[in-house]
């Protein structure tokens, strides 16, 4: 079992809810996490067609039956079970007695609104981060063959080639996740244009382009990001300005969680071919994002980073805000220290205030070097 981040949180939540909620993209180590934390727990899930069927039907009577600490597996397939799991929990006020967990954020946040609020915890898992992959035999200081595997569990815990694991996982999520959520009357259209999306992980969303690209009316394209979304595929970050209103309503930049899953998506299977990619610059800045989106997430933080760019196309790639400190960061795929990389960084410390000493580049060489006029930080010592 690999030691996961989250796992303190998630252990300390226990003492302080009567219901923990872990939620996060199909196949990212919930199920085997929540056994091997709460080991003593009953396990149902309610995947299995039977179980699933008679939770529907008499959602008092299943329940009667679970008065033992409980964890129910990806319960936003039996939404009837909310309720009754607040009348439980309110009439009993016992910390910790049942485990939640499922793959679509959007219908678990739409039950525990309604049922749940100020009654349980909720917290997201993502596939592992490097730091967590690093603690383990299974990490490879190769960067180009890190991004191409990824970070699923399945892909190091049964030694799967990610051209072979992508596919059926990607065919899965559709079938399992994606029509739990919308009507799609065409499973190749959705993949073609998850396809197209990988060509901008890392760029600021245009709908309108995408839209003629695609051949989808531009609410079509909305609706199926934010699909994308909702079931922890992709996810966005804003630009940054002190106004903190307009954060909210310019054009945010999108990034998938996994580059194992953007790699294939882009058709790359091999570390070679990768490095031979136009597309590696933005698949190494999209692992070092997720890096940080990661273990915010499992320290049960929102996380707090944007990007800059202003209208002479000087940008800064990655700002993290964090207890009223403001760290700002560029993010190169090379290997070699190159002065010219600190060139954007300096443009939003003069317009912003911020010293350079929180500035820095995030690349690929093997070599830490800090200054007050700005850091090279190896992309595995982020976090």
């Amino acid at each position: 079992m690999i030691s996961r981040k989250i796992s303190e949180k998630i252990t300390d939540y226990k003492k302080k809810y009567p219901v923990i909620t872990l939620t996060g993209v199909r196949q990212c180590g919930k199920s085997t996490l929540l056994r091997y934390l709460f080991s003593d727990y009953k396990y149902v899930s309610l995947e299995d067609i039977d179980i699933r069927n008679f939770a529907r039907e008499d959602a008092r009577g299943f329940l009667n039956n679970f008065n033992e600490p409980c964890i129910f597996d990806e319960i936003q397939r039996v939404p009837e079970l909310f309720s009754y799991i607040q009348t439980k929990v309110d009439k009993e006020n016992i910390m910790g007695k049942y485990i939640l967990s499922g793959s679509n954020n959007f219908l678990l946040m739409q039950s525990i609104s309604q049922s749940l609020a100020g009654r349980a915890a909720v917290l997201n898992l993502a596939p592992f981060s490097i730091s967590e992959l690093m603690a383990t035999d299974y990490y490879s200081s190769d960067v180009n063959e890190l991004m191409v595997k990824g970070f699923y569990p399945a892909i190091y815990s049964r030694d799967i080639h990610p051209a072979d694991y992508f596919p059926s996982y990607v065919m899965t999520y559709i079938e399992r996740d994606v029509r739990l959520l919308r009507n799609i009357p065409d499973a190749d259209d959705f993949k073609r244009f998850i396809k197209i999306l990988a060509t901008r992980s890392g760029q600021v969303v245009n709908y309108t382009d995408l839209s003629k690209i695609c051949g989808l009316s531009i609410p079509t394209v909305r609706a199926w990001t934010s699909i994308l979304e909702q079931s922890f595929l992709i996810y966005f970050i804003r630009p940054f300005y002190n106004n903190y209103s307009k954060r909210l309503i310019k054009s945010p930049k999108l990034y998938f969680y996994d580059t194992g899953l953007l790699c294939y998506l882009l058709g790359i299977e091999s570390p070679e071919q990768l490095a031979m990619s136009e597309m590696r610059g933005a698949i190494f800045e999209t692992m070092v994002v997720s890096e940080f989106v990661k273990n915010r997430m499992f320290d049960g933080k929102i996380p707090q980073i944007y990007y800059w760019r202003d209208t002479n196309q000087n940008e800064v790639d990655l700002i993290v805000e964090e207890k009223g400190i403001i760290n700002m960061y560029e993010i190169k795929a090379g290997s070699t220290m190159e002065r010219k990389y600190l060139h954007g960084l300096k443009k939003f410390a003069e317009i912003s205030g911020i010293s350079m000493e929180h500035a820095a580049v995030i690349y690929s060489g093997n070599q830490n070097y800090k200054s007050t006029n700005g850091s090279f930080i190896r992309y595995d010592e982020v976090c």
